[in-house]
């Protein structure tokens, strides 16, 4: 119910079948009825729960990876993150992450949110922290996940985000909040 006292109408689920079931994504097609009566049937994603990490300097810079990805086959920059392992904690993987893909280690980590980057089809729940501080610990452990490290100013994000090279979700949302309310 809504706070007013009315009724919230639901999409109705008649039933899901499956396509796929791995060891980090379920893939089904739902039956899905809406409430003027209208039926079709919907691709359903249900993926692993990621996390992300904006690990800041004390000179207004972001640490970040210059990434090719192959589905858009596109060069970006994105924050470092990787899906969160069962039985791990969100902010563990997200700063696990951050030492093995930059050799950086983040300090004094805080919860900054989640986001669904694809709501309609996809539960893919991303989980966001910030390291206001952090210690550098060596050469990353793995050199598949990034063409490069770099510290990027935090006042070229917006030029980056309009130019194409930030494109993904997590690092966006987390970015823009780190400029709206932590400078």
């Amino acid at each position: 119910m809504e706070p007013n006292g009315q009724e919230l109408t639901r999409w109705k689920i008649h039933g899901e079948r499956l396509v796929d079931d791995t060891r980090r994504d379920r893939v089904s097609i739902a039956s899905v009825e809406l409430p003027d009566g209208v039926k079709f049937e919907q691709w359903v994603f249900r993926i692993r729960p990621a996390a992300m990490m904006a690990v800041l300097d004390d000179q207004d810079r972001v640490l970040m990876l210059w990434r090719h990805r192959f589905i858009i086959d596109r060069w970006v920059w994105e924050l470092p993150g990787g899906y969160v392992n069962p039985d791990e904690d969100p902010a563990v993987t997200a700063a696990r992450e951050v030492e093995e893909e930059t050799g950086w280690r983040p300090l004094d980590v805080e919860p900054l949110g989640s986001l669904q980057p694809i709501i309609g089809s996809a539960d893919a729940e991303n989980r966001l922290y910030v390291a206001r501080r952090s210690e550098y610990i060596g050469e990353p452990a793995d050199i598949n996940e990034a063409e490069r490290v770099a510290w990027i100013p935090l006042d070229t994000v917006r030029d980056r985000i309009l130019k194409g090279e930030i494109v993904g979700a997590a690092s966006q949302v987390a970015l823009l909040h780190i400029l709206a309310f932590y400078r």
